[in-house]
């Protein structure tokens, strides 16, 4: 069996690079089939725009169920499940009649394909590496912008030579390679644990992947979660409209493709400076306003498209827009791990995961209702930027607010030697003798949950 950190855990690492471009980096690809797809099967705005949507939610939020998978299966097994699953959605979709089969053959089908071979694939290069983990999982990262750069690209092409239908027959071929990465991910020798029942364990995977209270009682992982998911309803809307917005303003179509191509490129030179950025000492503690930073500059960057369709602003556009996103995507999980504990980060992420899909779910096709009732695009980005902004600035002064508290909280606490004033009102305890302190574990505990 394959040892970790070293011979075959490099070829591991290979494949999630491959595995990451060909599953994140997918749905970039989505919006230059918007105009040939509303024009085929007679769909407006909202409905053509429910398939991708539908497509990047149950990637986002198929999570639990992979988990689960992957206990029962091994990762191995997960990959090439999902590899197969998206090679027949994208398949079934070259043969569909109307824009409802392609809601679950492109939509439902191949979204939980790439959300089992995208997160198995992580889960796997956990288990091959532990001392050289961050950088083995700083450079798979890099796939998912190769995806941005190549997927448009060849689509591009494809589309112009032979049609969508034979395109997406063609796509099916190419997402079969995920099973060929999957192949690559051997089981690791890792210590065996103790057996539990089939109910225990699924009672532990869903306290692991669902543990609401998390939630309830972290009010730093509130704002964020909040946040985010208000961030999600404008997020991927550029990346859904900007290739139509451009083909409706007289930008010839390869012109168009080349725009999302621009930003995948740009985000595979930027995001790893990023990330060593937000890495320095500098930062520690306060990582949440750079994310919010990056946030608050891709709302604003959207106004330049509603300034200018000219296919050399939109590439301004697109180079601002890069940078930051490059600053999303570095930081959303490294802030995650700094307002929640690491024995907990799994729960979280999972409940994250799942509300977030909810937003990136519903934020496209109401957006698409909007322009079809005006028939005017600037309202994509006018949508994108309300979204953003306000998430951005909800939680820089969300969480300056709740930092200002605590030190006021520090500020105000009396000497030890006269512990009889403490006071924890919202913490019930029985009642104590005024001679005995509360225990110092109660009070630290109530610190780390603010």
């Amino acid at each position: 069996l394959p040892q970790q950190d070293q011979g075959w855990a490099w070829m591991v690492l290979l494949a999630a690079v491959v595995l990451q471009a060909m599953t994140l980096g997918f749905p970039s690809c989505i919006g230059i089939f918007f105009t040939d797809l509303q024009r085929d099967f007679q769909a407006s705005n909202s409905e053509t725009s429910w398939f991708p949507s539908i497509m990047v939610a149950v990637l986002h939020g198929g999570g639990p169920l992979c988990s689960i998978l992957v206990k029962r299966f091994g990762c191995r097994f997960a990959v090439m499940l999902g590899g197969l699953l998206s090679s027949v959605g994208m398949v079934s979709s070259s043969f569909c009649r109307s824009i409802s089969q392609l809601y679950i053959t492109a939509g439902f089908i191949t979204g939980l394909g790439s959300c089992f071979s995208f997160q198995a694939g992580v889960t796997a290069l956990g288990y091959y590496f532990v001392r050289w983990r961050t950088l083995a999982n700083a450079m798979a990262s890099t796939g998912v912008s190769l995806g941005f750069t190549l997927w448009p690209l060849l689509s591009q092409y494809l589309l112009d030579e032979m049609g969508w239908r034979n395109t997406f027959l063609i796509f099916g071929g190419i997402l079969l390679n995920c099973c060929v990465c999957g192949a690559i991910m051997r089981p690791v020798q890792l210590a065996s644990g103790s057996k539990q029942s089939r109910r225990t364990a699924c009672f532990h995977v869903l306290q692991k992947y669902l543990a609401f209270d998390i939630f309830c009682q972290n009010k730093r992982f509130q704002i964020y979660t909040i946040g985010v998911t208000w961030m999600m309803m404008g997020f991927a809307l550029p990346h859904i409209y900007l290739v139509p917005y451009a083909i409706q303003n007289g930008v010839e179509e390869r012109r168009a493709a080349l725009l999302i191509s621009v930003i995948g490129f740009i985000n595979i030179f930027i995001r790893p400076f990023t990330g060593l950025l937000s890495g320095h000492r500098v930062f520690s503690g306060r990582r949440i306003y750079l994310f919010s930073l990056a946030v608050l500059l891709c709302g604003l960057s959207n106004f330049i498209c509603v300034a200018s369709a000219e296919f050399s602003v939109l590439i301004i556009y697109c180079v601002i827009l890069s940078i930051a996103m490059s600053g999303i995507g570095a930081l959303t999980f490294q802030v995650l791990m700094d307002v929640v504990e690491m024995d907990r980060f799994s729960s979280a992420l999972g409940l994250f995961t799942i509300v977030e899909s909810i937003t990136l779910l519903l934020g496209p096709p109401l957006t698409g209702v909007l322009v079809d009732i005006t028939n005017d695009f600037h309202y994509v980005f006018y949508n994108s930027s309300f979204f953003l902004i306000s998430a951005a600035l909800f939680m820089a002064l969300s969480f300056c607010a709740l930092e200002k508290k605590t030190r006021l909280k520090e500020a105000s606490k009396v000497p030890v030697d006269n512990p009889s004033r403490y006071q924890y009102s919202e913490m019930p305890t029985e009642s104590q003798p005024e001679s005995q302190p509360p225990p110092a574990v109660v009070y630290i505990t109530k610190v780390l949950l603010m």
